[in-house]
């Protein structure tokens, strides 16, 4: 069956109430409820306190809700009365028209707020909410002079109403210096609802609250919008000096130049209001967000002497081939078996012992696969799982991307060959026995997602990405019409008259509506995830668990529920993401964990071991991330849904690329070599250094 999902329609924005600022600034009661909702909407982290992943890698927070303790004001010893802590937020009532007409000393005092301490290299995250036309800046780096206001020394990132503002410069740009690209990479197309050739805008609405964070270290800054990377720059740099010379800031000596100094939230005269003020040091390694490391547990090569049949490290024109094993699973037949994937389309199978030396083909379909080297990296053969009842029907599943036509995946059902009918578990697949179930449209070349797996009930599971490219931009994810951004289910034991397969009687949508009473996809277990990589079940507790690749800023890991909507794309992580301001009736499952991009910058999620060889593990979620090679394992209480503690795992930094489960327990990892010695076991320490 071909899925070719319609388009979803561009701009199409499901939008809260705004928060309606009467009088002076102050929200009405009617939008404290709307207020009540998004906060529903948007779960997470309670406003102004540190979730332990931030604690952990070093967070601390600037406001807590409940006092002003760590501001003054500029050029002042106190906080300016403007400025006021209102329902756990600082606030600023801003001018009525009338006050905004006065001129000299009849016109109310204003006051910029400034923190007490200086910063040099540090990354800022806070949230904004902005009054209808309104205008307000985060500055940085302010160095305090009498007689001249702080934007003289500081760059501003801007704040206002890009709806009915005033100020030609958008929020979130660094103000005449700097603003967004006007496409997204690799779409190179405007997001929905965007005009052509205008810069992205990431903002949501005037009343609505924003995400803004800066990055700032000695060899670049960033500033990202509700998780959407504006612009990068290099403070001194010859770019630097060149735009500020062509700004209005040009004839002001120093600006920008201090190095460190203040951050600054300025009064414009405009109702404002700003919470979870978070800042961390980047003049130091950032901290992993852990509790210790397992010493006692080490990685090393599991099967030393394993010879990989018909694979050669250089192709006949002498170039380094790189093996790349990309899926690691038993059969569960009692075989004995280990079945690794390369990417490029090959399956081997051997037997589940360290000094096991050959290898046969099970399946070979590299002619049909789409792998490394011809379309792009996230693309070829990305998942294989075995039926339960693969003993006596030899049945087994694949999700790979085929060469022609490009950008499609399919999930394919395979057979052993005829005279292994009678002993699935010796022998090799049929390659002719393929039985298509699914085959999706890819509209860009990556994030295929591509785990397929059973759960305890016996159906089987596919995770897939949202579509590709970056931020979703057919918003995808949140549309239950196509299968974009899902964990999808269903029952390979069955067949309807339209359809390859069944739909399990027990998925949230199997009637085909969505919570919201609209069209849904039966096949839908879950959704709202960006780049799934990797989708696992935890047999003994039958618990699904899903690494979910972020965009620019954070990684998470989730545990799958029937019906569950996972935010992306309104969310990233516990985060807001984008413009698009979820609906009220919107319920959000939180992850159980997640880290920042100065931890890790692409999650490869594991599993929950339950092997023999490294006794310390026991129960513990392994995971890792694939840019900085970093290996992790979760602590998870199953009665509290909390995750209780991260240890990292001491390692020479890999790139792991997937993780699997033998049919001995052993979670083992696989990274691409040149040698083909790239799937590992973790094991106590003693027995590696034996």
């Amino acid at each position: 069956m071909s899925l070719r999902p319609r388009r979803p329609r561009l701009g199409l924005v499901a939008f809260l109430c705004l928060s309606v600022l009467t009088g002076a600034g102050v929200v009405s009661s009617s939008c404290a409820a709307d207020a009540a909702a998004e906060a529903a909407a948007e779960a997470g982290t309670p406003p102004n306190t540190l979730s332990e992943s931030e604690r952990k890698a070093g967070w601390q927070l600037l406001f807590n809700g409940d006092d002003l303790d760590q501001w003054r004001g500029y050029n002042a010893a106190e906080v300016p009365k403007n400025w006021s802590v209102v329902e756990g937020t600082i606030h600023y009532d801003g001018l009525s028209p009338e006050q905004k007409k006065l001129k000299g000393k009849q016109r109310p005092p204003r006051g910029d707020l400034m923190t007490r301490q200086k910063f040099d290299q540090f990354e800022l995250s806070l949230e904004y909410r902005i009054s209808e036309g309104g205008n307000s800046g985060i500055m940085f780096h302010v160095a305090e002079q009498e007689g001249k206001p702080p934007w003289h020394s500081g760059p501003e990132i801007q704040v206002q109403d890009n709806e009915g503002g005033h100020d030609p410069q958008k929020a979130g740009w660094l103000y005449q210096l700097f603003q967004p690209p006007k496409s997204i990479p690799i779409a190179k197309k405007p997001l929905p609802g965007q005009e052509e050739d205008a810069p992205l805008d990431a903002t949501r609405p005037a009343g609505e609250w924003n995400q803004v964070t800066l990055k700032l270290s000695a060899n670049q800054g960033e500033v990202n919008v509700n998780g959407v990377r504006y612009y990068t720059f290099v403070l001194g740099s010859d770019d630097w000096k060149k735009r500020v010379a062509e700004s209005k800031f040009g004839s002001i000596e120093g600006f920008g130049a201090a190095g460190i100094g203040h951050i600054v939230l300025q009064d414009h005269g405009d109702a404002v209001s700003y919470r979870n003020i978070k800042i961390r040091d980047l003049s130091q390694p950032v901290a992993d967000p852990v509790d210790g490391d397992l010493s006692t547990i080490r990685p090393e090569v599991a099967f030393p002497e394993l010879k990989w049949d018909g694979w050669e490290p250089y192709n006949e024109k002498g170039k380094l081939v790189e093996f790349i094993p990309v899926l690691i699973t038993g059969s569960g037949d009692g075989s004995g078996r280990l079945f690794v994937a390369d990417q490029k389309g090959v399956i081997y199978a051997f037997d589940e012992r360290p000094d096991v030396q050959s290898s046969t083909t099970f399946l070979d379909i590299n002619e049909k696969v789409a792998h490394r080297g011809r379309l792009g990296d996230e693309e070829g053969l990305l998942g294989l799982a075995f039926h339960p009842q693969f003993a006596r029907n030899g049945k087994f599943y694949c999700y790979y991307t085929l060469r022609e036509p490009a950008h499609t995946s399919v999930i394919s059902e395979f057979t052993v060959k005829a005279e292994n009918a009678a002993k699935p578990s010796i022998g090799s697949a049929d390659v002719a026995s393929e039985r298509e179930l699914l085959r999706i449209d890819q509209p860009f070349p990556n994030h295929n997602g591509g785990t397929v797996c059973f759960d305890g009930e016996g159906y089987l599971c596919i995770a897939i990405g949202d579509g590709g490219a970056f931020y979703d931009p057919y918003n995808n994810a949140q549309d239950l019409t196509t299968p974009f951004g899902t964990v999808l289910r269903i029952d390979v034991n069955e067949q309807t008259e339209d359809k390859a397969y069944g739909i399990p009687a027990g998925n949230p949508f199997a009637d085909g509506v969505g919570p919201d009473g609209g069209e849904a996809m039966p096949e839908i277990f879950a959704y709202g995830f960006r780049n799934p990589w990797r989708l696992t079940l935890d047999a003994p507790t039958g618990q699904l668990w899903l690494a979910d690749v972020g965009q620019n800023l954070y990684e998470e890991i989730n545990l799958v529920h029937a019906g569950g909507n996972y935010g992306w794309n309104y969310r990233e992580g516990l985060h807001p993401f984008g413009s698009r301001v979820p609906p009220r009736t919107a319920a959000m499952v939180d992850p159980i964990w997640e880290y920042d991009h100065e931890i890790g910058k692409s999650i490869t999620g594991g599993a929950v071991y339950r092997g023999q060889s490294a006794p310390d593990l026991e129960g513990l979620y392994v995971y890792a991330d694939y840019v900085t090679g970093k290996l992790f394992a979760l602590e998870f209480d199953g009665d509290s849904q909390v995750a209780t503690a991260n240890y990292a795992i001491p390692s020479d930094r890999m790139p792991v690329v997937t993780f699997g489960i033998g049919d001995s327990g052993e979670v083992y990892f696989g990274r691409a070599t040149g040698n083909g010695k790239g799937v590992y076991k973790l094991v106590q320490a003693d027995e590696a250094a034996e």
